[in-house]
Formats: C-alpha cells, structure tokens, sequence
C-alpha cells in the first residue's frame, strides 16, 4: 500500500532547497517508478511554503523512510520534519481503484 511523505523546510533554508534542486530532480528522475505523484507545496499566490509531498508506491514505513532520507534534500539538512503516512489509493486520474 503506498505512502504519503509530506516534508517540511526549517526556517531561512531556501537557500538549501536552492543549492539542492537539481540534485533534488535527478533523484526524483531516478526513482520515477516509484513515484504516484509529488511537488512542492505552494501558498495561493504560487510561492513555495518550504516543503513538499510525495506519494510514493512502497510497501513498507521503513522503505518510505529510506527512500526519503536518500533525498538529496533531506541529506543536506534542508527538513525540520518528515510525516510518513500510509494512504490508500481510490481514485488517481479518474481511475477507480477500489
């Protein structure tokens, strides 16, 4: 069943995210097999609120764990906290899966 990763940045480290990004993207390239969907999370201006949410087709809490902090966002220190949460899937692009 899969997994519901929402992150939060710490305070004043845009500039982590920043440094970060294309390391970011080539891991998320990567891994695109795994990924149902994910993004950043953004205020209703479409500037970016400091985090992230990724859902992700894993079985396990410990393998959503090791796939988030392999992350080049969570290794260089850019998350003052991680939400694990497993979800389960009923409809993605219109399609039932129930």
């Amino acid at each position: 069943m899969p997994y519901i990763i929402e992150t939060f940045d710490k305070p004043d480290h845009q500039h982590v995210r920043s440094a970060q990004r294309g390391a970011h993207l080539d891991f998320l390239a990567s891994h695109k097999a795994l990924l149902l969907a994910c993004g950043a999370k953004l205020d209703d201006e479409g500037l970016d609120l400091g985090g992230g949410l990724y859902v992700v087709a894993l079985d396990t809490r410990e393998e959503a764990l090791r796939f988030i902090e392999s992350d080049p966002f969570h290794t260089a220190g850019l998350f003052e906290r991680v939400i694990l949460t497993r979800w389960r899937k009923a409809y993605v692009d219109g399609q039932c899966y129930l």
